[in-house]
């Protein structure tokens, strides 16, 4: 089965695909909300671009506090998957994710990427984290939206 991974942020958004199989996570584009007429926008061309890379699950980072609380960015995150929702009928699913743009400007640093060249590619980045955390979970603890 094939999965699209979002970072979902304020002001931009990763996605990432997997390999046909669900085995492997490829960082693929970032949305950037200024680009778009407002996040309405931004989510039909998300959803727009899930369905040209024909994923057949979504899976979401779910940003929680370290003792696994929510914050207001994680009730903006269910608002906006529930919103994503409306426009795909796919399976989605909550990845709990915790520092993944941290770890995914790391992995940048290591890969030798600029301080300019990565902060372009990070969201994407961050959401191949995201899903290949994911796809390393058994099936059985994943969490549908």
């Amino acid at each position: 089965m094939r999965y699209a991974g979002i970072d979902y942020g304020l002001a931009r958004t990763g996605l990432a695909v997997s390999d046909p199989e669900g085995r492997l996570a490829f960082p693929l584009a970032t949305f950037r909300l200024e680009d778009f007429g407002g996040r309405s926008a931004l989510l039909d061309a998300l959803a727009a671009r899930i369905l040209a890379e024909g994923a057949q699950a979504v899976v979401m980072g779910l940003p929680l506090r370290e003792d696994g609380s929510e914050s207001l960015t994680t009730r903006q995150v269910r608002n906006v998957t529930q919103r994503l929702k409306r426009r795909l009928d796919l399976p989605v699913y909550y990845m709990p994710e915790l520092l993944s743009s941290v770890e995914a400007a790391q992995d940048l640093r290591e890969a030798g990427l600029s301080r300019h060249k990565a902060r372009a590619v990070l969201d994407r980045q961050a959401a191949a984290r995201i899903l290949a955390s994911f796809l390393a979970e058994p099936g059985e603890r994943r969490r549908p939206a």
